[in-house]
């Protein structure tokens, strides 16, 4: 609707021969038409989104992802530093590789 409308105030009518789309001022009513339930089925879908998450909050559930162990990391650090393993550190405490990455820029 933007685009129909910078071509509008530029006085450039708008016409789709595959779709059979005009902007005359009876097609531009239809499109303005369109335009307004499509912002409003994407209100509903953001309302229905938010009240699902609160819905969740309230049951005790949360969002995103999972908390790492304060002590595993605490861990793959000491060990990480000690530079006598490597992949074990990883399969031993569940932390990522990407992890090491962030290690490698911090240390």
């Amino acid at each position: 609707m933007d685009l129909i409308n910078d071509f509008q105030e530029k006085g450039i009518n708008f016409v789709s021969i595959n779709e059979n789309i005009d902007t005359t001022a009876m097609r531009k009513l239809v499109l303005t038409m369109f335009s307004g339930l499509a912002q409003f089925e994407s209100d509903i879908i953001s309302e229905r989104t938010k009240s699902g998450l609160d819905a969740a909050r309230t049951r005790g559930r949360k969002g995103g992802r999972p908390r790492k162990d304060q002590s595993k990391l605490e861990l793959v650090v000491k060990v990480y530093g000690s530079k006598e393993y490597s992949i074990e550190i990883l399969d031993a405490t569940g932390i990522s590789r990407s992890f090491y990455r962030y290690l490698d820029g911090n240390h």
